[in-house]
């Protein structure tokens, strides 16, 4: 009978064992996982402001390659220094410092759009931020790209674009100055 009852001690203790194996697993299944980082999480890992696009971000994708997908809930417009236009579905190359071969993004300027091609950063870091609008370089204060701006659903009035500033006439020498910078 001793047998008998140092087998079933034993078989007690493994079992118990088991169970206290098995509990830090079963514990570390119920903590959350960390969520993963969002848009505006990586582009200042990449040297640009977060502010660059919308706070209306529903999902995106980031390959190996630096190639990307946003997609937004809706197009939509946002105010900075010019206005500009974000198309629901946004695509292009994301380097250190850039983004290239970029879709989806247009600027107002005139009356006319102009589609956004490259998005351009100093290095080492300065206030200045560069667009590239087909041969245009513009260079514009990175400072109101640092926060991440509210879509509007149209250009008129709701995003504080007046028809006083519609109707008022630039200079004209000083205005083609300005677009073009090195």
């Amino acid at each position: 009978m001793p047998a008998n009852n140092l087998n079933s001690h034993l078989i007690l203790a493994l079992i118990s064992l088991f169970f206290l194996l098995s509990i830090p697993k079963s514990l570390s299944d119920l903590e959350p996982e960390p969520a993963p980082p969002t848009v505006w999480d990586i582009l200042p890992k990449y040297g640009l402001p977060g502010g660059l696009l919308p706070s209306t971000v529903t999902n995106y994708s980031l390959q190996s390659d630096g190639r990307f997908i946003v997609v937004l809930e809706t197009p939509c417009y946002v105010q900075f220094e010019y206005l500009v236009y974000y198309e629901k579905t946004i695509t292009g190359k994301l380097g250190y410092g850039s983004i290239t071969d970029l879709e989806g993004i247009q600027v107002q300027r005139f009356f006319l759009w102009f589609d956004v091609d490259e998005i351009k950063v100093d290095f080492p870091p300065s206030d200045s931020i560069y667009f590239q609008v087909g041969f245009i370089n513009k260079k514009l204060d990175v400072d109101q790209f640092k926060t991440i701006h509210s879509c509007r659903d149209g250009v008129m009035g709701s995003c504080g674009y007046s028809w006083k500033s519609v109707l008022q006439l630039p200079m004209p020498t000083n205005e083609i100055q300005m677009l073009i910078t090195e």
